[in-house]
């Protein structure tokens, strides 16, 4: 019997899909690709990075059609179906992938655990960032601006490039507008709203709590909404659940309670537009295609790709872009909920135009 190691499909310890759903065997099997290349990707966290990583799949898909992909994440879950081998980042399959040679090694993270397991695989070819002397260092040229705006500030703010942009860059690719990509699975939700339904999303994460909009205001904006005639969902995690419960009971808007990724996913694809700040909610949006009103106030607004799906709301300050975990100022108190409801109006009208 003939077995094809070399083709993509090829599983070693179980049967691959063909198999099971049509029986055949490697000898007369017409599925056979033989795999171009190993690619690999480490790309640990945070969710919303993930997620806003994916359009390189495209790329390379393109480049390297019969190409064998891995991903290795905290979160495997969120890797598309593209990728052949969504891994955990643990012990077992950090043995796997240092028993494995690869064409192409990709380290977007520079977290010091994803530089070191960079240094460790081997590869024809690495880009991205490794680790020297215990600390981040860009593999190559193509690294630099990238590891340069995580060092200086000032250098960040000054940055006009979006962070696909600078993805494709470390990888040696040209950003063309590739879209991210997500697999929404699950069956969708009934919300019994109106539309255009409104989704706001009130967290931010709990590393930059600046980012946080005060919840009497989301209560004013939902009550403008509801009033309008739009529908609102209430969109969060478990940290933001007694926060969504009090809104909801002052404003009448709906909130179905905090569910698994693959669940909230479904809740968001039933949403018209996102209100949301910077959090992985954003890139969740952006991915499923959704009208989006961002907060930003302590990024720089350049590295958001929008893709012309919304626009981006921030304080009238001049310390825009400070990248504080506390500020004295509460700059996000200055943004409005009128403001934000115009905003919601018009991005939703010129969607409609």
């Amino acid at each position: 019997m003939k077995i094809k190691v070399d083709c993509r499909f090829f599983k070693g310890d179980r049967p691959c899909h063909f198999h099971k759903e049509e029986g055949v065997h490697c000898e007369d099997c017409s599925y056979y690709q033989k795999m171009a290349k190993r690619i690999l990707f480490i790309k640990l966290g945070a969710i919303g990075d993930v997620i806003r990583t994916t359009p390189l799949l495209l790329k390379l898909k393109e480049q390297y059609p019969d190409a064998e992909i891995t991903w290795v994440t905290y979160t495997p879950e969120v890797i598309p179906s593209i990728v052949d081998n969504a891994l955990n980042f643990d012990l077992k399959n950090i043995l796997l992938l240092k028993s494995t040679h690869f064409d192409l090694l990709y380290n977007l993270d520079k977290d010091l655990e994803a530089c070191a397991l960079a240094n460790q695989l081997s590869a024809d070819v690495k880009k991205g960032f490794r680790l020297e002397m215990g600390r981040c260092v860009p593999i190559d040229e193509d690294s630099e601006a990238k590891w340069l705006t995580g060092l200086f500030d000032d250098v960040n703010r000054a940055s006009q490039k979006s962070y696909p942009q600078e993805i494709f860059e470390i990888c040696g690719l040209q950003f063309n507008g590739e879209r991210y990509i997500l697999d929404v699975t699950e069956e969708k939700w009934d919300i019994p709203e109106n539309h255009p339904l409104i989704g706001l999303n009130t967290g931010c994460g709990e590393r930059w709590s600046t980012r946080l909009w005060p919840i009497e205001n989301w209560i004013e904006l939902t009550q403008t909404l509801k009033k309008e005639g739009f529908g609102v969902l209430l969109l969060g995690g478990e940290s933001e659940d007694e926060k969504n419960r009090i809104i909801a009971k002052e404003s009448g808007a709906t909130y179905v309670g905090h569910f698994p990724l693959k669940r909230f996913f479904t809740l968001m694809d039933q949403c018209d537009l996102i209100v949301t700040a910077v959090s992985m909610a954003l890139h969740i949006a952006i991915a499923l295609e959704k009208k989006v009103v961002l907060f930003n106030n302590i990024f720089n607004r350049n590295e958001f790709e929008l893709y012309g799906l919304g626009e981006i709301i921030e304080p009238d300050v001049e310390c825009m872009g400070c990248f504080k975990r506390e500020c004295p100022k509460k700059c996000m108190d200055l943004i409005k909920p009128a403001q934000v409801f115009k905003a919601c109006q018009r991005v939703l009208n010129k969607s409609l135009a």
